[in-house]
């Protein structure tokens, strides 16, 4: 649902011109330094993008799903490390608060990461606990007017530069099940907390991952989100849908971003005293890709208006997570076949996105945990029917 056009588009310009003046140069510095600049972190807080889905009354923009897809679309068309900043904080770092905190919890922590005072972390994966991730095994236990935490969280986004975690951990030892976890807002500067080393990826260099370590940290019984335990996976469910079709955005704009750039190249490349992009063959590969860009993009347009119209999409969500993260790693895979020899180095920086990409098909649900959820939910709806 777009609720202002002219406001909207205003806000896409801009956006648009920062992400062709500011981070598109700023691209190889990133990848080269593992770090975004800090002066391309203080232009992004001043637009507004951290607090992208948070309410105007806390000091967000307040986007809804379709308005969030095309804003993801055009910071698709650069590298991932940039979205990834900002991701988890306009994802479950301020939608669970959003949605089931209560409300001291919403003004003490929304306005701050509005504006990027505070950036958010997602503290779910452990290292026997991704997919399963009701199997978790970080404890909190009741002392007081505190929990008491112990456990370790593994490939935590953003956990170098966070402020607060939202933390999942069992507070009912004898339910092994999802109803034994709650979720809590965690203080990066509570005493027991230990950032591991960033994690040495694959792709996406100046985004970074960590582990998390809680040895008897001491958190307010305060914050636990909502105020009431084996909330936690609720919760997290809530905003599930909402990330993945966050994340099937991203992975349009990367994929139209990659297309394009090796349709330029196909056009000025000479082979055999033409164009490459006039042999049938490269069109093919320019041609499937287009395709199934714009069924991805059409898919990720119908999932938003649908949520925002208040239908259950948790299908329709996981199908465009699904469909987008596979078609970007197509589109990833032709897009160095056309460049040849070329998209294997460095100079172009397509190795850098075929890289980059690859990471879409594993978080927010694995692509295989997609196909679950897509299945089990037809099964049952048909059971129901």
């Amino acid at each position: 649902m777009i609720r202002d056009p002219d406001t909207l588009n205003a806000f896409l310009d801009s956006l648009r011109r920062f992400v062709k003046e500011r981070l598109l140069p700023a691209e190889h510095t990133v990848a080269e330094t593992d770090e975004i600049p800090e002066d391309i972190v203080a232009d992004m807080k001043a637009m507004g993008l951290f607090g992208l889905t948070i309410p105007e009354s806390y000091g967000g923009l307040g986007l809804t799903m379709e308005e969030e897809a095309l804003v993801m679309f055009e910071m698709g068309r650069t590298s991932p490390a940039f979205r990834s900043l900002f991701g988890t904080t306009v994802g479950i770092g301020s939608q669970g608060i959003l949605i089931d905190g209560t409300p001291a919890q919403k003004d003490k922590y929304l306005p701050l990461l509005a504006s990027g005072e505070l950036i958010a972390s997602f503290a779910l994966t452990e290292p026997e606990a991704g997919s399963d991730a009701a199997s978790l095994r970080t404890t909190a236990r009741k002392d007081g007017d505190h929990y008491i935490v112990n456990g370790t969280k593994r490939f935590i986004t953003n956990a170098p530069q966070a402020g607060l975690f939202t933390l999942m951990a069992r507070t009912d030892a004898s339910n092994k099940g999802a109803g034994g976890v709650s979720a809590f807002i965690v203080d990066r500067h509570t005493p027991g907390i230990t950032i591991g080393k960033p994690d040495k990826k694959m792709g996406q260099r100046g985004a970074h991952t960590a582990d998390v370590i809680f040895e008897d940290a001491r958190v307010p019984a305060a914050n636990l989100i909502g105020g009431q335990e084996g909330m936690g996976f609720k919760t997290a469910m809530k905003v599930l849908e909402k990330g993945r079709i966050h994340i099937a955005a991203i992975c349009v704009g990367v994929a139209e971003r990659m297309l394009e750039d090796a349709l330029h190249y196909a056009i000025e490349r000479k082979q055999f005293g033409q164009p490459i992009a006039e042999f049938q063959l490269v069109q093919a590969m320019l041609a499937d890709s287009k395709m199934e860009c714009y069924a991805a993009r059409c898919m990720v347009i119908d999932a938003a208006r649908r949520r925002d119209a208040g239908e259950n999409v948790a299908t329709e969500a996981s199908c465009c997570k699904l469909f987008a993260s596979e078609m970007c790693g197509r589109v990833a895979d032709r897009a160095v076949q056309i460049f040849g020899g070329s998209g294997y180095v460095a100079d172009h920086g397509i190795e850098r996105f075929y890289r980059d990409v690859r990471l879409f098909r594993i978080y927010e649900g694995t692509s295989q945990i997609q196909q679950l959820v897509i299945a089990r939910n037809m099964i049952r709806e048909a059971a129901q029917a």
